[in-house]
């Protein structure tokens, strides 16, 4: 499926990668390829990850880092990512 990415989606990444660069430039670049590796996951099995309380927005959870990408699946070929957020964070949807 096509992956497309919402603004605000891409601004998280983005504010996800400044932050932790800061910290940990490696780390940074670990956590990016997690998220990056789990949308490629949710690109091939869209349908394989929780529904939340909306009932067009699935999330997949990004493993040991705790981070959840919210997308929404816009016809038989497209995914859209939505949202991402770490998980500590006060639910989104």
């Amino acid at each position: 499926m096509t992956v497309r990415y919402r603004q605000q989606a891409l601004a998280d990444i983005d504010d996800i990668f400044q932050y932790l660069n800061e910290r940990s430039p490696s780390g940074a670049r670990h956590v990016l390829s997690a998220i990056a590796d789990a949308i490629d996951e949710i690109a091939a099995n869209p349908d394989a990850w929780q529904a939340t309380s909306a009932s067009d927005i699935r999330a997949k959870t990004v493993g040991r880092y705790r981070y959840k990408i919210f997308y929404a699946v816009a016809g038989n070929e497209t995914v859209e990512i939505i949202h991402v957020r770490h998980t500590a964070r006060r639910p989104w949807v």
